[in-house]
């Protein structure tokens, strides 16, 4: 299917920016041949150098692909803008509207900015992440957790592309938080446990004082779910799989509550169950909930959960085109919403798939969140 998505925007690129250029029809030839070969660029590392989740390329070669694919995908953008602008132009004003639509300088202006725009959605893409703070009032939170500070990270994509130096930083950044407890939830890492294992070691010196807590997402049942799963214990992650924690200060008690993924029904492997994360969990302890995907939101607030963290959408990774993500997540895609009695909170993500390695106006994050206990 990807093939065939992106064959398709390299088919308007051609017809809409290659073909009206200025140029001979081999310096078009040309350029369409590697406009091709960008577009499908997941096939090429597919097929030779690993797989669609992680291929195995250097750093370096990774981001200019990245690069290269999203000026692709952003001047297809354009060019569709353009071209919607320029028809509600030509009902009104043949002239200028005919002018909008066949204009070579503006066809290399756009081409230009979606190249610029490119490098700078790259780097936001691939540096170390801002902290995001945020502070939220639970309903039934104990005062001795007024102030208890919760650092989430998400969607970190552990791959070639944010190796190990990265995956450093980000620990460092988070455990100069001091926070006292930090949530991953889901897609720690794209690959398999041996191509991984060295980017993944600085999750070992994650520090908080009540641990650290992970759930899995959808791109950790893509290569050996299990063998991940003892992977990310071996390194101190208490896996959450369908389970809860209660973490208690004096009398006063906290739960953490986990699920699976939705993906886990094509590998066999247990599915998302709310009823057993929460079964013995004493009454009147509010619950956060980790949840890779924020749908299914109304049904978690029904059964009495008090905050759901996730990530899974990385905020839509290009403002505009968000929207669709939005839709395709019952209507979740970044920031704060209010679910029945509930609190949900979508992270934006810590890293990314490097499938399409690029952000516009939907930056990464670390995550700390300070929960208030209500008055």
């Amino acid at each position: 299917m990807l093939p065939l998505i992106t064959g398709t925007i390299w088919l308007y690129v051609l017809v809409r920016f290659v073909w009206p250029l200025p140029w001979g029809i081999g310096a078009r030839a040309a350029l369409a041949c590697v406009l091709l070969l960008v577009a499908q660029y997941h096939w090429i590392v597919r097929s030779f150098f690993g797989s669609l989740a992680s291929p195995e390329l250097p750093q370096d070669i990774l981001v200019g692909l990245g690069w290269a694919f999203g000026a692709l995908l952003l001047l297809a953008m354009l060019l569709l803008l353009r071209d919607v602008a320029a028809g509600l132009v030509f009902l009104f004003a043949r002239g200028a509207g005919r002018a909008m639509l066949v204009g070579r300088t503006l066809n290399l202006s756009l081409g230009a900015l979606a190249l610029v725009l490119s490098a700078i959605g790259t780097w936001q893409a691939v540096r170390v992440p801002d902290v995001k703070d945020l502070e939220l009032t639970v309903p039934g939170l104990p005062p001795a957790f007024d102030g208890y500070r919760v650092v989430q990270l998400t969607d970190l994509h552990v791959s070639r592309l944010l190796p190990e130096p990265w995956v450093a930083a980000v620990v460092a950044k988070t455990n100069a938080l001091d926070a006292d407890l930090v949530v991953i939830t889901g897609d720690l890492a794209d690959g398999s446990p041996e191509a991984r294992a060295a980017d993944v070691r600085p999750l070992h010196d994650l520090r908080a004082r009540d641990g650290v807590l992970a759930i899995p997402g959808n791109h950790e049942y893509y290569a050996d779910y299990r063998r991940w799963m003892a992977a990310y214990r071996a390194l101190g992650l208490d896996m959450l799989e369908n389970a809860h924690v209660v973490i208690r200060r004096g009398d006063a008690a906290l739960a953490v509550a986990g699920i699976t993924d939705r993906q886990a029904a094509s590998f066999g492997q247990p599915r998302p169950d709310l009823d057993a994360a929460l079964k013995g969990l004493p009454p009147g302890v509010p619950v956060i909930l980790l949840a890779h995907r924020p749908e299914g939101a109304a049904r978690h607030a029904q059964a009495g959960v008090a905050l759901q963290l996730s990530g899974h959408t990385h905020g839509g990774q290009i403002l505009g085109p968000h929207l669709l993500t939005q839709w395709a997540n019952e209507g979740y895609v970044s920031g704060l919403y209010r679910v029945g009695p509930m609190q949900l909170y979508v992270s934006n993500g810590t890293g990314l798939w490097n499938g399409l390695a690029i952000r516009l106006g939907r930056p990464s994050e670390i995550t700390r969140i300070v929960l208030r206990a209500g008055k």
